[in-house]
Order: C-alpha cells, then sequence, then structure tokens
C-alpha cells in the first residue's frame, strides 16, 4: 500500500512539472533545476482535496517531529568475504596479503573491506585493521602479528621450510631462502615456498631441482616461473649440467642456523 502511495505521488509530480515545462527550452542544467524547483515548491504548497492541507503542511505536521539527525559520517559500502589463515598468518584480500595474529594460523576469519580499510573478525571480534594497499601482490604486516619469541609455536618456521626444501634438492632450498630473504619478514615468503614445494606432486625431484637452478639464474621468484620452466622443459639444460656429488654453491644459501 504505501509503495502505491509513493509511485502515485511520484506520477503526480511528474505530470504536474512536465506538463508544466513542455513547451519551454533551457540551455543549462542549472537552468531547467531551477525551474524544477520552483514548480515543485508550487505543487507541494497546493492545497490537496480531501486532506484540507497541502503537501507542506502535512510533512512539517506529520513528519518532521519525528526525523533523525543524519549520521556524523557518510554511509559507506563495505564488502564481506570468508577466508582461512594461511601458514604466514595472512589472509588475502584482491591479490594483496593483510596480517592476522599469529595464533590464528589456519582459522577461518570474516574479512570487512570498506573504502580504505580493511577488518578482519574472529568469532565476531575485530582482530585486525589495516589501511588497504592501493597496489596488488603486496603485504601488509603489523609487527605485534609476529612477535619473534612466538615463531616457533607457529606449524611452520624458516628453518622448516628449509629443511623440507633441502630434501627436494639444494637448489630447491636456494630458491626458497631467496624468496624469504626478499621480503621484509620471511614469514611473508612462505605461500611461495609452499607452492613450489608442491610442484614434487606433479614433477620429479631432480628436474624441480634444475628449474630452480634456472629460477635462480634469472631472478625469478615466483611459483608460476618455476611451474613455466617445467612445463615448458627449460630445466633439462640445467639438469643435464649439473655436476655429480658437489654441492650446490650459491650467496643465498646461508644454512637453517641463520634463522634460529
Amino acid at each position: 500500500m504505501a509503495n502505491a502511495k509513493v509511485e502515485v505521488a511520484v506520477q503526480v509530480a511528474q505530470r504536474w512539472i512536465l506538463a508544466r515545462l513542455r513547451n519551454r527550452r533551457f540551455f543549462s542544467l542549472s537552468e531547467l533545476n531551477a525551474a524544477i524547483r520552483q514548480l515543485l515548491d508550487e505543487l507541494n504548497t497546493r492545497m490537496m482535496r480531501g486532506y484540507g492541507a497541502s503537501r507542506a503542511d502535512l510533512f512539517t505536521t506529520l513528519d518532521r517531529p519525528h526525523l533523525q539527525p543524519l549520521p556524523e559520517q557518510a554511509y559507506e559500502f563495505a564488502r564481506w568475504k570468508r577466508a582461512r589463515v594461511a601458514p604466514d598468518y595472512h589472509v588475502e584480500v584482491d591479490s594483496s596479503w593483510y596480517s592476522v595474529p599469529f595464533g590464528l594460523i589456519r582459522q577461518e576469519v570474516d574479512v570487512r573491506v570498506c573504502g580504505a580499510v580493511v577488518e578482519i573478525f574472529h568469532r565476531g571480534s575485530r582482530v585486525a585493521s589495516h589501511p588497504r594497499c592501493p597496489g596488488r601482490r603486496s603485504h601488509v604486516t603489523l609487527p605485534e602479528h609476529m612477535p619473534s619469541a612466538h615463531r616457533r609455536h607457529a606449524e611452520w618456521t624458516p628453518a622448516r621450510m628449509l629443511d623440507a626444501a633441502m630434501k627436494l634438492g639444494p637448489s630447491v632450498a636456494a630458491f626458497c631462502e631467496a624468496v624469504m630473504a626478499d621480503r621484509p619478514h620471511p614469514e611473508q615468503g612462505f605461500r611461495t615456498c609452499l607452492g613450489v614445494l608442491a610442484l614434487a606432486r606433479s614433477f620429479d625431484a631432480k628436474r624441480l631441482d634444475a628449474a630452480c637452478r634456472r629460477g635462480l639464474s634469472i631472478r625469478a621468484r615466483s611459483v608460476a616461473s618455476i611451474r613455466s620452466i617445467l612445463k615448458t622443459g627449460l630445466d633439462r639444460a640445467f639438469l643435464e649440467d649439473e655436476p655429480e656429488g658437489l654441492p650446490l654453491q650459491h650467496p643465498n644459501i646461508r644454512g637453517q642456523g641463520y634463522y634460529h
């Protein structure tokens, strides 16, 4: 019923105003708006049959006393998404990663993206708030989310990552260490390192090690680059040239003890 009344009121306003303006010409939007405003005021002050009052009178006596002040801040549209915290205690939002307290690793959280702010909630409580990163493939990390004294409690550590990579080959370890060294915090490279380790499910370990050798030579730092090397067979030249029985010497290799 209320919707029908509103539609009828809009129809009355359109007919009243458009009929009065149909033979007039306007040369600017402001001129047109001024003419519409004048006719709209005239329409609102006309006496309505059956009510004994004008629309302006009814608004003043019925609606105005119940109006509430507008919010101090303008409404901002927010997007929500569900995410799982990665081993590097970050969640992905629009191809960038935002940190949460490390104790929430592998927990499900709710992410609210509103304007220039990214907020993260766990079980209804806000656990992190970050300025939204304008770029892509960036990390936004709060130091308090990764206290050094508590890193050993996380499922993955840089030392454990290097140990797992070394089992696949020295070049895999060197590549993972280079990835972690390129980040402000080693944990920010865990996602890429785990992706490289996962390639061992589809490719032979020797080929993966050779692909990482090639990746290091061209300063590649992504899973996509290593996967492309393997799919196109560009690792085979490095596989054939690999010296037998000699450990890989590379400036990025500093050993697991570096991270303890």
